[in-house]
């Protein structure tokens, strides 16, 4: 009599849609950097405006200008209108997709009128942010499954559900992949996650915090296991909007260098001492100051010395 094959025991919740670190040998970034990179970001910049709504209901207050505001601050969006903004702002930027959800509303005023009308008024209210059809196709495919499942379109169950949780719901649905769940995670559910755009992507891969051949995919894994939780959200803000704003990084990453990223000419003078790190002096004099903050030499330009001032002016 044939033997009956094993039956595999089910994943456990704890592991289950969980991926082993990909990189396992890589060490950076190290807590140490990562605060270094959001401290020197944050005194760059200063905390980015269009986060700032998201960073208060994390801290579960009011800030100053909240308090005294003659009117009330505006209600915290529902992790449904989180999603579907999320799966507007794909392949466009964050104006257009804005925009695009403000035309939907006006044109729905329920998310049971969207999974119910058969025409293609869903498709003519998201047009301006792109990708009409194929949104629209998302949009109503992901509310349907919703009302199928849970009896009445909302989400804000998920605010009750640990990330891997959360994760495996969302990744049910077509066009809803690891980046879209992962901001959904960190600005609609209040959770530690750390999203990578193409900003995150490119400038972690220069600083090294990541391989140069690392996939988003695996650069995601990677660094949400090194960066510290407490740091995460902050971090992710600010190296996305160091993206946006500064065209020489957009183009070629560089180094935070009086207000401007570029290549700082000065580092023709550092000491061969830097190489302690595990650098050639060769590879050293190529980075630029914001990689040193990536690799953890920074510090070191810091205690010797190393002031940021006139370009042109020679390490004492």
């Amino acid at each position: 009599m044939p033997r009956k094959p094993k039956r595999k025991a089910p994943a456990s919740p704890a592991t289950r849609g969980t991926s082993p670190e990909p990189y396992p040998t890589h060490a950076s970034p190290s807590p140490a950097q990562c605060l270094a990179v959001r401290d020197a970001l944050l005194g760059f910049h200063g905390f980015p405006e269009e986060f700032a709504p998201f960073r208060r209901l994390r801290l579960g207050g009011l800030s100053p200008e909240d308090c005294s505001s003659d009117s009330p601050p505006p209600p915290a969006p529902t992790v449904l209108d989180g999603l579907v903004t999320t799966l507007l702002s794909q392949n466009t930027t964050e104006a257009i997709s804005r925009r695009a959800f403000a035309s939907l509303k006006a044109a729905f005023p329920s998310w049971d009128q969207v999974v119910d009308e058969e025409g293609t008024r869903l498709e003519d209210a998201i047009r301006c942010g792109g990708l009409a059809a194929t949104k629209a196709a998302r949009i109503r495919a992901m509310l349907r499954g919703v009302r199928e499942r849970r009896g009445k379109i909302c989400l804000e169950y998920l605010l009750e559900l640990s990330v891997d949780e959360v994760k495996r719901e969302l990744s049910q649905f077509k066009g809803i992949g690891p980046k879209t769940v992962a901001c959904v995670l960190m600005f609609y559910l209040q959770k530690d996650d750390f999203p990578v755009d193409t900003h995150v992507h490119r400038i972690t891969k220069a600083m090294g915090w990541v391989p140069v051949t690392a996939s988003r995919e695996k650069a995601y894994i990677h660094l949400n296991d090194k960066i510290p939780d407490d740091l995460k959200f902050d971090l992710n803000c600010l190296i996305v909007t160091h993206g946006k704003l500064c065209q020489t990084c957009a183009k070629k990453m560089g180094g935070i260098i009086n207000g401007c990223c570029c290549f700082d000419k000065r580092l023709q003078n550092l000491p061969t001492a830097l190489a302690a790190k595990g650098f050639c002096k060769a590879e050293v004099l190529r980075l630029g100051s914001f990689q040193l903050y990536g690799i953890g030499l920074y510090p070191y330009m810091q205690t010797h010395s190393f002031q940021l001032g006139n370009s042109n002016e020679k390490q004492k």
